[in-house]
């Protein structure tokens, strides 16, 4: 049964509360790669294509890993909402010692494809400058690995004000290298793209270094006025297969998932960068925009699945669906709000990052098939989250398989190439595998916490 409006308005203050800062995180951390887009524009469009495209390169891959480690926010909500402090603090030593062991075989797997950038048919200025690129960022993959242990540990918490202050901190630090490195500023060499890349590694250790020193400091507090209290949060050095295996059991798909998602977009960037430097940018700039805007459901995204996982741990089913509907109903109005903004001023927002008229031209059209899908794309990314919140990670895995893998990115290819629709062509087609994600995902929140109650009714 739907929960009433009643229902869902005494929701709305703690799911607030909650998502307000892990949005505004997750807007930090696009906010870095907006950054980068923005002070390289000056460099002309191979320069937004390279980061772009050395972005995408780097996500592609390192998002599995850092999937991975989603398997904490069921793991520690669920815990916390039990009451369950040690299993929190267990679960966090496994996320730790997962991230450290992933650390080289995607730095190792990131060099090689780097090294076999130049078999991708790239315009040969956006390739000179992309394969820099690429294996610069390279080295922020442990302290951005462990980032992410850090932060689903504390948000399944509810700790989330430190991880919004870690992002804002990182994006200073960020600016600030850009700004010298990029332009060879206070006696610095000017170093351009490769310049902005050393900027992002920095701003990683940076967010790493922040989690690690709250997380040690809030656990020297809880021991000063507890000082009796057993199993400090690094305090069980154990390491248990079975707890491994558990946390990989829901990490897998939920990583899976992830890199269909992520990857399908940093596929359709590979696709673009076959394109005229133009249509290339101008993709760029607007799959900035669209990214910037999915943070929101994004971080709602992780607030419905603690809220729902709190829950779970603590066996109350209409708190569960009352925290769910509630996400999915903050995410439909913010989207819809972005779609009319897109429809709006799109020539307005394109200025920001550039003022070729060809680019511009381009990425018109393309924030208007933005418009087009942003409510579908929010829909998608909390009903994910939500059922993460319940434990089912692997029925998102296959609707954003089918979704993105044998309908949107297919039709994108068969419109861009095969009917000379360009980039236009191949946002349509992934704007169709994000209307029939969203759809469908939606409808399985719908039934799994119908299941969810009546299993507990006939306990």
């Amino acid at each position: 049964m739907l929960p009433s409006f009643h229902d869902l308005r005494d929701e709305f203050r703690p799911m607030f509360t909650l998502a307000l800062p892990v949005v505004l995180a997750e807007m930090g951390w696009m906010t870095m790669g907006m950054v980068d887009t923005l002070m390289v524009g000056r460099l002309g469009p191979e320069a937004i294509g390279a980061v772009g495209l050395g972005t995408s390169v780097f996500m592609g891959v390192s998002i599995f890993a850092m999937g991975l480690l989603l398997g904490l926010d069921t793991l520690v909500s669920q815990a916390f909402g039990a009451d369950d402090i040690d299993a929190c603090h267990r679960w966090l030593l496994h996320g730790v010692v997962l991230a450290l062991g992933l650390s080289l075989p995607i730095m190792a797997l990131l060099f090689w494809i780097s090294d076999g950038l130049g078999a991708w048919r790239l315009d040969p200025g956006v390739l000179t400058l992309t394969r820099p690129y690429v294996e610069i960022v390279t080295w922020s993959v442990p302290p951005l690995l462990l980032y992410a242990a850090f932060r689903r540990y504390l948000q399944g918490m509810g700790v989330v004000r430190p991880v919004m202050l870690a992002l804002f901190g990182a994006n200073l630090v960020n600016v600030f290298v850009n700004w010298v490195l990029i332009f060879g500023h206070l006696g610095a060499p000017a170093m351009g793209v490769s310049g902005a890349a050393w900027a992002t590694v920095l701003s990683r250790v940076a967010m790493m270094a922040a989690l690690l020193a709250t997380i040690l400091y809030r656990e020297r507090e809880t021991r000063r006025r507890a000082p009796g209290r057993a199993g400090g949060v690094f305090g069980v050095m154990t390491i248990e297969l079975s707890w491994l295996r558990q946390l990989l059991g829901l990490g897998l798909p939920a990583a899976t998932q992830l890199t269909l998602e992520v990857g399908a977009f940093a596929a359709a960037t590979a696709l673009a960068g076959r394109l005229a430097p133009a249509s290339l940018a101008a993709h760029q700039i607007a799959i900035n925009y669209a990214a910037l805007t999915f943070m929101v459901p994004l971080g709602i995204a992780s607030a419905g699945a603690v809220r729902v996982g709190h829950a779970v741990g603590r066996r109350d089913p209409h708190g569960a669906s009352r925290a769910g509907w509630t996400a999915l109903l903050f995410a439909t109005l913010f989207m819809s709000v972005a779609a009319l903004a897109f429809l709006a001023m799109p020539r307005l927002l394109l200025l920001a990052f550039s003022d070729d008229v060809r680019v511009l031209d381009v990425g018109v059209t393309l924030l208007f098939v933005a418009a087009i899908f942003q409510l579908f794309d929010g829909l998608q990314g909390v009903a994910t989250g939500i059922l993460r919140g319940l434990g089912d990670t692997r029925t998102p895995m296959l609707w954003h398989l089918a979704a993105h893998w044998f309908i949107g990115l297919p039709l994108g290819y068969w419109l861009c190439f095969s009917l000379g629709f360009d980039v236009i062509g191949l946002w349509w087609g992934l704007s169709l595998g994000l209307i029939v994600c969203g759809i469908a995902l939606s409808i399985v929140w719908t039934r799994r916490i119908h299941q969810f109650e009546g299993a507990l009714v006939r306990t």
